[in-house]
């Protein structure tokens, strides 16, 4: 297991002189509007960056990133009539206008010191006018990481909402026929690069979690003796047990303020959910109901915690103060209700819903108001979302018992597989990285 400390980008946002660097205070005449479930990909020209073959690398990812958000139409590098662009001049803004396209980022990669130097410009096509135009140095290995945070820059200038590109994925990953399987620990890039693994497959590994506040992540191991949620630090790579518990213990997630882990603890048929402070590793119980209450996920101002209970009769979505007081029931449409999530900005709280043999993702405010399904298939499972709210990923599974990560948009309108090629599941979404 790599240490992440090895991996950690050494990165410096650097201003260049202001009037190339700062766009104008005119507001941009192209503009993306995320919360059209009818939205039309924007074209958008990324051509080579200079630079050789890293230039053309970083403008690939960047490229893809784009195209994959849904809201980006890059186009055909075949169909550009202006070749060799320099960052230091406007582009021939007419021969991009004759091609359609309504964005353009070009940039020039340079090697100083032996540190890698990324300079990009952002441009309205149709205003001729520069939107945005930055510089990166980091140490070269770290390109990848480079051409997500121009990647993230690009889509915040268009979109006025945060980028999620320069994230990582934590989640399970899966090896061998259904009775025979291997779970493993296992992280990668958000667009399936760079993939890892964490665990050696001795035991079974369920329900990563990444803290919002540290590149650290909660897990649950299960052993033919038993269960164990530990806490792993990705850059010291320091793993330990939050304790030894009476009965069995699963589903944990991290606080807001990655301070607190919420989890449950199933004893004799019946599961509750308790939370420990990881300070002082002192444990209060929240739930004492004689059923089953399972996945706890904070609010992200840790005042609430969502969870399912089958209190009811059936699996359906209660939310409580983080304290375990005032638990009321939130859903009560057709269908079982597992797996909920609240989402970065509040907004929504997303979920797995069964209704007879299909599985779906879904939507709904906090309140249990305005439910939207996603999705839906075989099996559909366990959502987790983008820092900035407007993405989830989660694990599809065929009829044959394999398990493919996707990802779909709060629309719903853009689905599509993740570029991973191996079987996942259970994926956990990391904040941006520092």
């Amino acid at each position: 297991m790599t240490p992440l400390s090895k991996r950690t980008l050494l990165m410096a946002l650097a201003a260049a002189p202001a009037a190339a660097l700062i766009a104008p205070p005119a507001r941009a005449e192209i503009e993306v509007n995320v919360n059209r479930g009818d939205v039309q990909p924007l074209p958008i020209a990324v051509p080579a960056f200079g630079g050789g073959q890293v230039g053309a690398d970083i403008s690939g990812v960047i490229a893809a990133n784009l195209q994959r958000s849904g809201l980006f139409r890059p186009l055909d590098p075949a169909s550009f009539v202006e070749r060799d662009l320099n960052t230091a001049v406007q582009p021939r803004f007419p021969a991009w206008k004759q091609i359609n396209a309504q964005a353009l980022v070009n940039g020039q990669v340079t090697v100083v010191g032996g540190r890698l130097q990324v300079d990009f410009r952002l441009w309205d096509v149709f205003a001729e006018q520069q939107l945005l135009g930055l510089q990166f140095t980091s140490s070269p290995e770290n390109w990848r990481r480079v051409a997500h945070k121009i990647s993230d820059a690009v889509y915040e200038r268009l979109t006025g909402e945060k980028g999620y590109f320069d994230t990582r994925v934590v989640f399970v990953a899966e090896a061998g026929g259904r009775g025979k399987k291997t779970k493993r620990l296992a992280i990668m890039d958000q667009d399936g690069a760079n993939p890892s693994y964490l665990t050696d497959g001795s035991a079974i590994i369920m329900t990563p979690r990444f803290s919002s506040t540290s590149q650290e992540i909660t897990y649950m191991e299960l052993r033919p003796e038993g269960s164990k949620i530990y806490l792993l630090n990705l850059e010291t790579t320091r793993r330990e047990s939050i304790g030894d518990f009476k009965g069995m213990v699963f589903a944990p997630r991290f606080s807001p303020d990655g301070g607190k882990v919420a989890f449950s603890v199933e004893r004799g048929g019946n599961s509750d959910i308790f939370v420990m402070d990881l300070k002082n590793r002192v444990t209060a119980r929240l739930t004492a109901d004689p059923s089953i209450d399972t996945s706890p996920s904070f609010s992200p101002d840790g005042a609430k915690i969502v969870f399912n209970s089958d209190r009811s009769g059936s699996p359906q979505l209660y939310v409580m103060g983080s304290d375990g007081s005032n638990p009321r029931r939130i859903t009560f449409g057709q269908g079982r209700y597992t797996t909920p999530v609240w989402s970065p900005t509040a907004e929504f709280i997303a979920f797995t819903k069964q209704v007879g043999a299909e599985f779906h993702i879904g939507v709904m405010k906090p309140d249990g108001s305005d439910e939207r399904i996603l999705t839906s298939s075989y099996l559909d499972e366990g959502p987790t979302w983008a820092p900035n709210g407007r993405v989830l990923m989660f694990s599809r599974e065929t009829s044959g018992g394999v398990s493919k990560l996707w990802t779909v948009d709060v629309t719903g309108r853009i689905l599509q597989p993740m570029p991973y090629p191996g079987a996942g599941s259970d994926p956990a979404w990391s904040p941006l990285l520092n």
